[in-house]
């Protein structure tokens, strides 16, 4: 991967793009054309000082990267013609990034509009519908929920893409799952049971099950499946109207077991991060709450210690531990005991909770031992303590920028590669190895 440097000046780019093959000496002119060549460039230079500046980044190679704004459109023709040559890294579309066939886990955020509280207001728990509405959206698609924490103005969720479960569907079952989500209406458009006449019918047309199995296994659809019923109960009882998130969602794609583990624990320790709680377990709406819960419910906290005692002991303790909760379990046991696909093989919950309480304590803290267990967990994963709070904490610094996720340097060009593009920026610029 190319070092990169930050260029806050017109005259700074200029300079930079002026090393680039075909692209030096271009200067928009409004009035003539869309591009022109121009024999002075500070003279270019001084007529873009006016831009309203926030950061470009660029290449040691020259190629312009990263996120930029700008008001002045004598600065557009440059801007257009260092995209056409592939110079201007843009966001890539969600059609292209989210394809199970490379990546199937993915972390989705999304934000309220003007990033207001509205999560945590209103008549109703709002919190807690949207839990509740993952555990129904869980059912019905073939989208697996790793982890989300639901906080005041924003939601984290983990979520793995199964296109391999919605092709075992039936056609019957196809078009049952549609109707939990989208039930047929009576002429008051109020809604009425599925019934096997409403089914029949629906199984006459083959191109629109076949179109419904596609949604069934989409995050677009998940989300929006999440999101709009919320968004029209909020401004019911807020008697406003207008958008309740702020746009749609990103989704990163997350590219190995390491980043996988990194996502997930910064998801749930999104309370204690933000100050709001002091222990992971504590914090209300969050995965981690939930697999606590569902673990004491069935009086199975000593089999959770017993990771202390090295990842076999934590592995055989576990066992059956997670296999009726509505989350995707830690740990994937197909090899072992259970017919459901899990997060990591060989990595129980006992020891996914080790690694949540040691980053939780180094974010209350600033400092954390590291035992013997936690120790191993760290070479299971095949990474340091330094380097995996160096990632974690690099997370919760600003805005989430980047594509992907990734512990590795090979595994991020191998994804670039596939997906037809020179280079990704890793979530948070998050360093890799």
């Amino acid at each position: 991967m190319e070092a990169f440097q930050s260029f806050t000046s017109p005259d700074q780019l200029l300079l930079a793009s002026r090393t680039l093959p075909d692209v030096k000496d271009m200067h928009h002119n409004p009035r003539t054309s869309p591009v022109t060549a121009v024999t002075d460039p500070p003279a270019h230079a001084e007529a873009v000082r006016g831009a309203h500046w926030n950061e470009l980044t660029v290449s040691s190679t020259s190629r312009v990267d990263f996120s930029w704004r700008h008001s002045y459109r004598p600065y557009i023709g440059i801007v257009s013609t260092l995209v056409a040559r592939g110079a201007l890294n843009m966001a890539i579309a969600r059609a292209h990034l989210v394809n199970p066939a490379l990546a199937r886990w993915y972390h989705c955020l999304t934000r309220c509009v003007r990033r207001a509280s509205l999560l945590g207001e209103g008549q109703d728990d709002r919190k807690a519908w949207i839990e509740q509405r993952l555990q129904e959206l869980a059912q019905v698609f073939a989208v697996a929920v790793g982890g989300f924490s639901v906080m005041d103005n924003h939601l984290h969720l983990l979520l793995r893409i199964d296109p391999d479960v919605a092709k075992d569907w039936s056609d019957e079952g196809v078009v049952r799952r549609w109707g939990r989500l989208f039930p047929p209406r009576d002429k008051s458009r109020r809604p009425i049971p599925v019934s096997n006449d409403w089914v029949q019918g629906r199984l006459k047309d083959t191109s629109w099950v076949g179109k419904t199995r596609e949604r069934l296994q989409s995050l677009s659809w998940f989300m929006k499946c999440l999101k709009e019923p919320l968004a029209r109960i909020a401004n019911r009882q807020d008697e406003a109207r207008g958008a309740f998130f702020e746009g749609r969602f990103k989704s990163v794609a997350i590219l190995d077991e390491e980043s996988l583990l990194g996502v997930c624990v910064y998801i749930d320790l999104n309370p204690v991060a933000a100050g709001i709680e002091a222990i992971p377990e504590a914090g209300p709406h969050t995965s981690c709450k939930t697999r606590v819960e569902h673990a004491q419910a069935q009086g199975r906290m000593p089999d959770l210690a017993a990771a202390q005692g090295g990842s076999v002991a934590g592995s055989r303790a576990a066992a059956g531990l997670e296999e009726s909760l509505w989350l995707c379990p830690i740990e994937d046991r197909r090899l072992l005991d259970s017919a459901r696909e899990g997060m990591v093989e060989g990595f129980s919950l006992g020891s996914y909770l080790l690694l949540v309480d040691y980053t939780g304590r180094l974010f209350r803290e600033g400092k954390a031992a590291i035992s013997r267990d936690l120790a191993a967990v760290f070479d299971r994963l095949g990474t340091s303590a330094e380097s995996w709070w160096a990632r974690v904490a690099k997370l919760t610094q600003g805005r989430l920028f980047g594509h992907v996720f990734a512990a590795t340097l090979d595994r991020m060009q191998q994804f670039a590669s596939q997906m037809g593009v020179r280079r990704l920026m890793n979530l948070g610029r998050c360093p890799a190895r």
